[in-house]
């Protein structure tokens, strides 16, 4: 059986080095792991009760919402905006923590990992991510984390997906994920 585990990134940049971190999930995928890369975030209206209505519902939401339902858990790259999460990952949470109880992300393994350039790799950011990931339902890996520091000058001229070190790392943060579908399946 495959694990289809959708990956979610804060960043809008083509060059993100948190992009590049999600290539790098794709590209090092254990055996029996898929990670797609959600392309349309740019795309997603900012979360409104009077717009989320049924037939009324924006297709680039409703395209969110129908990649995150055919995905068994959820992997968040969170770079840090002054010191917290991305108002594009959060506008994400919220339209797939609806409807309230049945969302999403509802009981489904999330992992949030991340790069930024100071020196604690974005943790605030990827700690506000994992908090609100819990309050709209997912079942968060809290202890699984990985925060890379000094994104500008690590990956200045080395993608990550040919850095051994965060490979090892990553490809570790995708066998937790995975081993929390089967969990949350039993």
């Amino acid at each position: 059986m495959s694990v289809r585990i959708l990956a979610l990134v804060g960043s809008l940049r083509a060059g993100s080095h948190n992009r590049q971190l999600a290539e790098a999930a794709i590209k090092h995928a254990p055996e029996g792991v898929e990670v797609v890369l959600y392309e349309g975030l740019a795309d997603v209206p900012f979360y409104n009760e009077d717009i989320d209505v049924e037939g009324g519902v924006p297709a680039a939401a409703a395209r969110l919402r129908d990649a995150a339902g055919l995905s068994d858990g959820f992997l968040l790259f969170s770079p840090e905006y002054n010191g917290t999460m991305p108002a594009v990952l959060k506008n994400a949470i919220d339209w797939l923590s609806r409807p309230y109880g049945a969302g999403a992300l509802t009981a489904k393994p999330v992992a949030v990992v991340g790069t930024a350039f100071g020196q604690f790799g974005g943790v605030w950011a990827q700690d506000e991510a994992r908090k609100a990931a819990g309050l709209a339902g997912g079942a968060v890996l809290a202890d699984v984390k990985l925060s890379i520091p000094g994104s500008v000058t690590r990956f200045a001229e080395l993608h990550p997906a040919d850095d051994a070190e965060v490979v090892t790392s990553l490809t570790e943060v995708l066998r937790q994920v995975a081993q929390g579908t089967a969990a949350a399946a039993a």
